[in-house]
């Protein structure tokens, strides 16, 4: 075999203990959701070696998608980090044997403090699966190690397995993009999630127009306003939009007869607005639906606060 070949075998094997998960998902699955859905304190979970450092990563993740948690090594439990645990949470204990023995040194003390434990392992018959309160079978016919030797298929498995918590837990939760923002404020994702209207656009010397206005008079305007745009009001209300696309085919439509004709002749009369409060991820999906490049901030009675074009909502 190639280098390569012994990469995309890996990967192989991987997938191949991934999906041998699924005939194993049941009752006891629902159960660990019931478990974490009705937690009234946090998700303690914990690991040792390799299956801690896959605990950190679920930990993480959970955290992130609106359920409380965080890693403890049960290594640190015996030196005071006990102290965090409360009769509200769930542990959720991750083991490939079921039989570390450090982890199942840690198990007595969850049980004296009658917390509901979430075991994970390959091996339904161990003894953390024994004193858990809801088994997650884990369990891969072989790693992906040509020695069988090295966590590769097994910490996949774990860690698809905490993944498919998560996201049962999302939906269980109705979790909404403002809720994944609100956990991840400092990121671009964040940012774009919470930005609004109000926060990127342009609101002074805006190109205003009256309906009545000559062609010829309005391609000034639309060019000292650099939006490529021109708001037709009336009564300080918004009543069409021209675009450098409109005044274009105008020309290209009547020539030499183009400054005889005014706004309204080719005004978009219902222009698509929204109001500050909008979203820019929502203002996005608007310009992609409808294959514009701006859209009007407007009041609840139609009157023009701003203008947010496609350069805005680049953040």
């Amino acid at each position: 075999m190639t280098t390569r070949e012994y990469g995309i075998q890996a990967i192989k094997d991987e997938a191949e203990a991934l999906l041998d998960m699924i005939p194993k998902m049941d009752g006891e699955f629902d159960a660990a959701v019931d478990l974490m859905l009705n937690c009234k304190g946090k998700v303690i979970v914990t690991g040792v070696g390799k299956s801690g450092h896959i605990g950190a990563k679920i930990a993480a993740t959970l955290a992130s998608t609106g359920t409380p948690s965080f890693f403890i090594n049960p290594l640190d439990v015996y030196h005071g980090d006990l102290g965090v645990m409360t009769h509200d949470d769930v542990v959720l204990a991750i083991s490939n044997s079921g039989s570390t023995d450090e982890l199942l040194r840690f198990i007595p003390m969850v049980l004296h403090m009658e917390i509901p434990i979430i075991g994970m392992s390959g091996n339904p018959s161990s003894l953390l699966a024994k004193y858990s309160t809801c088994h997650l079978n884990v369990g891969v016919k072989k790693e992906a190690c040509p020695l069988n030797l090295a966590p590769t298929s097994s910490t996949t498995a774990a860690l698809a397995m905490g993944d498919a918590l998560a996201i049962a837990l999302m939906q269980k939760r109705n979790f909404r993009p403002q809720d994944f923002a609100h956990f991840h404020p400092g990121g671009e994702l964040g940012k774009r999630l919470l930005t609004t209207a109000q926060d990127v656009m342009r609101s002074d010397d805006l190109p205003i127009l009256s309906p009545d206005t000559r062609l010829g008079e309005a391609i000034m305007m639309v060019s000292e306003g650099k939006l490529g745009l021109g708001v037709a009001e009336t009564d300080g209300k918004i009543a069409g939009l021209i675009t450098d696309g409109d005044i274009r085919r105008a020309i290209e439509r009547w020539q030499a007869d183009f400054f005889n004709h005014t706004v309204s002749d080719i005004m978009t009369r219902t222009p698509k607005t929204v109001e500050l409060e909008t979203k820019i991820t929502e203002i996005q999906r608007i310009m992609q639906q409808y294959k514009i490049h701006s859209v009007l901030v407007v009041t609840k009675d139609n009157q023009l606060l701003g203008v947010v074009d496609h350069y805005s909502c680049m953040l």
